[in-house]
């Protein structure tokens, strides 16, 4: 058997466990996910335009705002960059083996049900904090809106291979990754006098939080039925390392290292560190119990091995990494 029958082969068991999955996703969609009419609006949180103090509550924004270190600013405006790639990530999902194999966005199918549902949720975080932004006067706004055209043009590629597996596994990392980075800044906004700013981060993080329970509990199901590829498909994602989405911002325009500048903002004010990174893996590997599956094939014991001892190499990468030097970002007035 050559190595490309061998790929198809797993494949086609992968995209049979999803399919048994599909009831299950619905569920979720129902339970986890909320109707829109019950949703918060970015509305809830901005100034009312059309009431005759509008301006006044604009200019109260102004200033709650005009207290944020830049630092706490840059790392928003790459948290709302990253939330407005949105159309990226759709497509992305919606091309893994097995999601939609109708093609077709009016299928009733969990799965496809779960994409959309999903991808509305998120669609409010990116609107909510882009207007805020505009609205706050410390953004150079056409740079900004110049970012997201760039990163939504080049598009978005995590490496799963179009492997549902892989992808479940992605994306339970990156929303418990997205909720740490909201929470954080979130923590700093309150910190420098924005209580507003601080409630708009923690409520999107709490979006982020029912997503990450859902997908986390989608790759639970998938390990009861199949451990062996899910550990596989675990160590594989891990062994590629976790790209984050707004990784491409900058490909192709003036300033292309644009994602490590803010990566390194991030990293100093602690909103998203190598600490995180570590923990992250730690918590999936305790959560889908890595480390006590029995009953294993020689090449899925070898990536529980693997998986095991990752966070604490992690951790200590970590541990040796400096704090980078302030930067300053395009986006910025």
């Amino acid at each position: 058997m050559n190595k490309s029958e061998h790929i198809n082969y797993e494949l086609e068991k992968n995209l049979e466990v999803i399919s048994q999955l599909d009831d299950f996703v619905g569920y979720a969609v129902d339970n986890t996910l909320v109707d829109p009419d019950d949703c918060w609006q970015p509305t809830d949180f901005l100034p009312d335009m059309g009431e005759p103090d509008a301006f006044d509550q604009v200019k109260q924004l102004q200033e709650r705002a005009a207290g944020i270190p830049d630092t706490i600013i840059t790392s928003l405006i790459g948290n709302m960059i990253t939330e407005e790639a949105l159309p990226s990530y759709q497509t992305y999902f919606n091309l893994l083996e097995g999601i939609n194999p109708e093609g077709n966005l009016l299928s009733p199918s969990g799965w496809v049900r779960w994409s959309k549902a999903w991808t509305a949720e998120e669609n409010r975080h990116g609107d909510l904090l882009n207007k805020y932004l505009y609205l706050s006067g410390r953004a150079d706004m056409k740079k900004v809106e110049q970012t997201i055209h760039r990163l939504i043009y080049n598009g978005f590629d995590p490496k799963s291979e179009k492997d549902p597996y892989q992808a479940i596994i992605y994306t339970s990392f990156q929303e418990r990754a997205t909720k740490i980075s909201h929470v954080n800044t979130g923590k700093l906004a309150d910190k420098a006098g924005d209580d507003v700013l601080s409630r708009i981060c923690k409520t999107i993080a709490g979006d982020e939080a029912r997503h990450e329970k859902a997908y986390k509990s989608f790759m639970s199901e998938i390990f009861n039925i199949d451990p062996n590829g899910a550990i596989l498909a675990f160590e594989k994602m891990m062994r590629k390392q976790i790209v984050m989405p707004a990784v491409l911002m900058g490909k192709g325009s003036a300033n292309p290292s644009l994602f490590d500048q803010f990566s390194a903002i991030t990293q100093k004010i602690g909103v998203y560190t190598g600490w995180d990174y570590a923990r992250i893996i730690d918590h999936l590997v305790k959560l889908w119990k890595i480390e006590s599956l029995t009953g294993l094939s020689d090449a899925a014991a070898k990536a529980q091995d693997y998986l095991s001892g990752l966070s604490e190499r992690y951790m200590r990468v970590a541990d040796r990494m400096k704090a980078p030097d302030e930067i300053q970002l395009a986006w910025l007035k």
